[in-house]
């Protein structure tokens, strides 16, 4: 069953939710850490159902966990044993699901929206490393090893309560095989795939997009595929190189500004919003923010795709 399949037939599009992490920052939290928001489930899980909750009210139709930047040999670096790492990556799921069962229950609304979904978020491995390589993907590991990485939070995210899982800021056709492959294992489970991009035909680490989302179009248990965390202004090209995909194309860029990873900062200009007609009319049917985007953006996009279609 294609959980998105209800959202595409009744509404045309998926609203999908925008940053976390930096909306979190914006709201007070530290994440001045090698866990990035994934350190929240520790020090402040509330903020996580607070930040959720608004992207809800927004207009998400789904919202991620905070599992972007959670893996074992993070936690480990941090001090955090095995099972409590599992019990951290089970309470971002149970978090997600809450916040929506709350919103679902409270909102008179309800009858005009359906159920929203929870992802899995699993970032790439770069993501653990905490140095901006998931920009690059330049790790020197093979398929296998990226396999055996990405096994134990596959599997603690397999057994959780998400409708589905989100493989995001994959920089590399590499670690797209490794999910896809890996994700067999688990064959009850749905994702999508979505790849960071540096330029308007190719995914971080050199291979066209266009022939990363042949691939993913290709894998059955894949059931969404496109670009996330890349310029606003790369977006709309890419997405048209990769016209032949029969699977639903995502889009849910940055705020074009970037990561400095060395620096803990950002820099660069910001784009004044991003374009979610141009993203649809490039053949995007979910379309949402990633790192710098706000829960306003959500509700003005969501408005604008609606007015699109009338």
């Amino acid at each position: 069953m294609n959980p998105l399949e209800s959202f595409l037939t009744r509404q045309g599009f998926v609203m999908l939710d925008g940053a976390l992490a930096t909306e979190l920052e914006r709201r007070g939290a530290d994440l001045d850490d090698d866990l990035w928001s994934a350190k929240i489930l520790i020090t402040a899980p509330e903020m996580i159902n607070e930040v959720s909750y608004s992207y809800l009210l927004a207009g998400a139709d789904i919202i991620a966990t905070a599992t972007y930047q959670a893996s074992f040999e993070g936690f480990e670096k941090a001090g955090i044993d095995r099972s409590q790492a599992a019990s951290l990556m089970q309470l971002s799921v149970d978090l997600a699901v809450l916040t929506r069962e709350t919103f679902w229950s409270e909102q008179d609304n309800r009858r005009f929206r359906l159920r929203p979904l929870v992802a899995a978020s699993i970032g790439p491995y770069g993501a653990c490393l905490a140095d901006g390589s998931e920009y690059h993907g330049n790790y020197g590991l093979n398929k296998q090893q990226l396999i055996d990485f990405h096994r134990p939070r596959m599997a603690e995210l397999a057994h959780s309560d998400a409708d589905i899982m989100a493989f995001e800021t994959i920089p590399s056709m590499l670690e797209a095989e490794a999910l896809i492959e890996l994700l067999e294992e688990f064959p009850a489970c749905k994702a999508w795939l979505s790849f960071s991009c540096k330029d308007e035909t190719h995914v971080c680490h050199g291979e066209p997009f266009a022939e990363c989302a042949a691939l993913a179009d290709q894998a059955e248990q894949i059931i969404a595929v496109g670009i996330n965390c890349s310029a606003p202004g790369h977006v709309t090209a890419l997405l048209e190189t990769a016209g032949a995909v029969k699977k639903p194309l995502m889009a849910y860029p940055n705020s074009g500004e970037v990561w400095i990873a060395s620096e803990h900062r950002w820099t660069g200009e910001s784009c004044d919003a991003i374009e979610a007609i141009q993203l649809y009319d490039a053949g995007a049917r979910m379309i949402g923010g990633c790192c710098r985007t706000r829960p306003d953006d959500i509700a003005r996009m969501r408005a604008e795709l609606f007015a699109h279609q009338e």
